[in-house]
């Protein structure tokens, strides 16, 4: 069985070698590659190295060299066909079935690189002949230099509809109209160039090669830019405009640069930004961002700032929210609005268009504004909806850990922009009458002192009752982590002061997340041994709390009803506290008997709420 060229490239392209090796061989990412120590001889220190981008792995110490399927064939053991069907399953693609005319559509695939390389000469040629002057006179008043025409090979396509017809005969029409040159109709009329009167861009693959074409249109028409069909070497969901020159130009500066269009990556890159590239007339597809995470782990996406541009950077951020993963996101600047990058570097220079690129934002934030916009937030339903916007971004997010983070993320934003109380500053009054602290409310009595206000940021854990409280739920929840998915919710916006015992709670949200539920021996794996692995070991021994929930033999009812109720307790306090901070600062700028009232209705809850903490802390039975 004969495999082509392109589905070979194709399968490399589509296939994470970091990943795969990293199934059989723990790797660390060192700089813009991995390293391990090679799987292929015996070594203590690690000489074997990856790299992603160029999709082959090369140990210094052995000799050890080649790709993915070579991995599979070496270090597997595996036949060369059974290995490119693993892969290809993994990589979601069909290996193409027995046919003895693939080595001849093989032998085309590479015939068709021959014929974009001729159009792009026919099209350099006729930039620079008489036919070219409109679109040399273009070029001058974009300030595109000749170095940078040269070293982006523009082009142009004569306003004929058989010019590259004529000149490309001897290739053969039917490869020019399968490489996307030539239109064919219905096949009973002939057939025509497909550029016509247009400045002229090729679009190259990795390696340099041309795969495609992008026009311009000089004069009045449509579409304004017009680009190949997608052919047997051009697929523009997995393409990025630039890419053959934005992969070293990243290694440079470690980053990469995501614009709107190809005009935005020239001008970019003639200022001095080399590491840029733009999707070709798509949003921003699956493909495309896994090719950017190659080339950094945390790509600048710089749309312009109408509607329009953010609009393609909120579809680009939730294009990626399942693909998200530990390390690897997106990053959003935004330009001024009714400017491009062209437009600001020449109005401004490169620094202006650095420092734009220096206040990106990051994903989390970018989604946060957005949703936050997105609909008024006057009424308790509208503000329901903004939590149910949020939650639905979260779920879409893959990764457990990852999602852990940006749920907790958004409560604290949504916490800080419903639930925040103004810090309180004491007004200072004249103070009369019978006894110091005492105040005259508008009828002429007397009220005793209010009582101070709490701190209303405390973390939860201050007390000595708080914390063994918040320790016995986290024994509990050792002992049933699947209580853990069913109060996911409260859990994640307690704020602990002790950094292990949030750094413990932090470990089994995420890992409720799973699929599958967790047991209290894989928690304990996924802790790891240090502190917090220590300190988890020692609240599951029986005789550590006195909280209910830890014991073993509870049934599932009174677990999740006894966690239910120390949990909300635990919950309470700070807002409790921010509560009665709230109620005297209005008592104290206004005292009348209704704030007055106020102020001791929610002390009151307060005392409540700490007698029935020491209670929880202290007794064996919670009910």
């Amino acid at each position: 069985m004969s495999l082509s060229p392109a589905f070979l490239d194709e399968l490399r392209a589509r296939t994470s070698l970091s990943t795969l090796i990293g199934r059989s061989v723990k790797v660390q990412k060192a700089g813009r590659e991995y390293k391990a120590c090679c799987p292929f001889h015996n070594e203590k220190t690690p000489s074997f190295t990856i790299n992603d981008e160029k999709g082959f792995y090369h140990c210094f110490g052995c000799g050890a060299h080649g790709d993915a399927i070579r991995w599979m064939t070496d270090q597997r053991g595996l036949p060369f066909m059974e290995a490119v069907k693993e892969l290809a399953q993994a990589a979601g693609m069909d290996v193409p079935a027995p046919d003895p005319r693939a080595a001849k559509r093989a032998e085309q695939a590479k015939g068709l690189h021959d014929v974009m390389a001729a159009a792009q000469s026919f099209f350099e040629d006729q930039l620079g002949g008489i036919d070219g002057a409109e679109a040399r006179d273009y070029l001058g008043r974009r300030g595109i230099s000749d170095a940078t025409r040269r070293a982006f090979g523009f082009g142009y396509s004569p306003d004929s509809r058989g010019r590259l017809k004529t000149a490309l005969k001897d290739l053969g029409e039917p490869m020019l109209i399968e490489a996307g040159l030539l239109i064919d109709p219905d096949g009973e009329r002939d057939s025509y160039d497909r550029f016509r009167g247009r400045l002229m861009l090729p679009i190259r693959d990795i390696r340099g090669r041309v795969i495609a074409f992008g026009g311009r249109i000089l004069g009045a028409g449509e579409p304004k830019y017009l680009n190949s069909p997608d052919t047997p070497l051009f697929d523009k969901g997995r393409t990025l405009y630039n890419i053959d020159r934005a992969s070293p130009a990243s290694r440079q500066t470690g980053r990469v640069i995501v614009v709107e269009g190809y005009m935005d990556v020239i001008a970019l890159a003639q200022a001095g930004f080399g590491e840029a590239v733009a999707p070709l007339g798509t949003a921003l597809t699956e493909h495309q961002i896994e090719r950017l995470w190659k080339m950094a782990d945390v790509p600048l996406l710089c749309f312009d700032g109408d509607a329009a541009g953010q609009k393609a950077a909120i579809r680009a951020a939730t294009r990626a929210l399942p693909l998200l993963r530990p390390g690897m996101s997106l990053a959003f600047a935004t330009l001024p609005a009714g400017q491009d990058p062209d437009d600001l570097i020449r109005a401004e220079g490169p620094g202006a268009m650095e420092a734009v690129l220096g206040a990106a934002e990051p994903l989390v934030e970018r989604l946060w504004k957005f949703e936050q916009s997105a609909a008024p937030l006057d009424t308790p339903e509208q503000r329901a909806a903004l939590k149910q916007r949020l939650s639905a971004i979260t779920e879409a997010i893959a990764h457990p850990d990852v999602r852990a983070h940006y749920v907790h993320a958004f409560r604290e934003r949504y916490d800080a922009l419903f639930f925040a109380r103004p810090a309180y500053t004491p007004r200072h009054q004249r103070m009369t009458g019978a006894r110091s602290g005492w105040q005259r409310d508008r009828r002429g009595n007397w009220k005793p002192p209010l009582p101070p206000a709490g701190n209303e940021a405390r973390a939860i854990g201050a007390s000595g009752m708080e914390q063994r409280l918040l320790r016995a739920i986290l024994a509990s929840l050792l002992r049933h982590p699947e209580q853990i998915a069913l109060h996911r919710e409260m859990l994640s916006g307690l704020r602990i002061g002790d950094p292990l015992l949030a750094e413990l709670l932090a470990a089994m949200i995420a890992a409720s997340f799973g699929k599958e539920t967790v047991e209290t021996g894989a928690l304990l794996t996924i802790l790891g041994q240090g502190e917090v692995y220590n300190m988890a070991k020692g609240m599951l021994r029986a005789d550590t709390f006195t909280f209910t929930p830890h014991r073993m033999k509870a049934d599932a009812g009174r677990v999740q009803r006894d966690l239910d109720e120390a949990i909300r307790v635990m919950a309470q306090g700070p807002e409790l506290e921010a509560a009665l901070a709230e109620a005297t600062r209005r008592a104290s700028d206004d005292l009348n008997e209704e704030t007055f009232a106020e102020q001791q209705r929610v002390r009151q809850l307060k005392l409540d709420h700490d007698r029935r903490l020491a209670e929880l802390a202290q007794s064996e039975d919670i009910v």
